[in-house]
């Protein structure tokens, strides 16, 4: 569904250059894929989808939670960008629908960075978490 997006994405040098860290990784790991997905849902309706924002283009930080990287990665970080990227126009409230689609772009981005992500657990024994699935 989103590979046309994502192959355009690819083509930008600056959108290109977000991955997920380790302890990113970890992060969504240990939170779970619904706890992220609520963090995206919170940042999409209160940071991208109000009608007005005084902080337009610098209201998503560069790092602090994987969820701004995925933003930054799709171009789901303001309404200029999802003006240019997505075709989402300025100067309204997100509609419920287009809300769920960022949301759905920025968790697809996750999903794509965690494919194939394992890390070694020690504690007491040897546990390996694999996302190959």
């Amino acid at each position: 569904m989103y590979d046309e997006l994502f192959e355009r994405l690819a083509g930008s040098g600056f959108r290109s250059r977000f991955h997920l860290s380790d302890k990113d990784k970890k992060y969504v790991k240990d939170k779970g894929e619904d706890t992220i997905r609520k963090h995206a849902e919170d940042f999409v309706k209160t940071r991208l989808a109000p009608r007005i924002i005084p902080n337009d283009g610098k209201q998503t930080p560069m790092r602090g939670h994987p969820v701004f990287l995925a933003q930054h990665a799709t171009a789901c970080c303001c309404r200029g960008c999802l003006y240019k990227w997505h075709h989402i126009s300025q100067g309204r409230e997100l509609t419920l629908s287009e809300q769920e689609y960022v949301v759905g772009v920025i968790m697809e981005w996750i999903y794509r960075e965690m494919k194939g992500y394992s890390v070694e657990l020690i504690e007491n024994e040897q546990m390996k978490i694999n996302f190959d699935d």
